[in-house]
């Protein structure tokens, strides 16, 4: 099996995201998908909202024998308090390998790394009817907080949503975490 890893995305990565997005139907919650229906658009997409922003949020392409295949990102950075928030997604034909929940231990650790980011709290959400995003948070080391009901809005229907956390004085996940290309960080 190829190794995956993490890097950034970058604008030849346009027809993998296009492929994601046009087979992985719930990404539609996720992504602009209307948007994003042709390789030029997927490429002004990676170039507006995949690269590094200036509040210190990035998104990182995970990648499998040379083709992106998901994201795993951090945004609401906010250096005040240490906090930001977590979010990852890959594409329906890799789901079930353990990559998003590598991806995240290995976004988390160096997040959390006080010669990092240095971030103290990582938060993230999933709607309560998606167990499977429940299953990577936990793999990755984030515990299970609380519910917020009917936090989300998608096709008219609204959703509650289980949120989880991982700080850095937490104990590190057993999952082992992706392999993270030179020169990302």
């Amino acid at each position: 099996m190829p190794t995956p890893l993490l890097r950034p995305w970058r604008a030849d990565d346009a027809a993998a995201l296009r492929s994601a997005v046009a087979t992985t139907p719930d990404l539609m919650t996720q992504l602009p998908v209307a948007a994003l229906a042709t390789e030029v658009a997927c490429a002004a997409f990676i170039a507006e909202h995949l690269a590094p922003s200036d509040d210190g949020g990035r998104n990182l392409a995970i990648v499998l024998d040379g083709i992106a295949v998901g994201n795993v990102g951090l945004s609401a950075v906010d250096r005040r308090h240490g906090t930001a928030w977590a979010f990852y997604w890959v594409g329906t034909s890799v789901r079930g390998r353990g990559l998003a929940a590598r991806a995240l231990v290995a976004l988390s650790a160096r997040a959390l790394d006080p010669d990092g980011e240095d971030l103290f709290r990582l938060e993230l959400g999933h709607r309560v009817n998606n167990p499977a995003s429940c299953a990577v948070a936990t793999r990755a080391g984030f515990v299970a907080e609380g519910v917020e009901r009917a936090k989300l809005a998608y096709g008219g229907e609204r959703f509650d949503v289980e949120t989880h956390a991982r700080l850095r004085t937490d104990p590190a996940p057993s999952t082992p975490p992706l392999e993270v290309a030179p020169g990302t960080w």
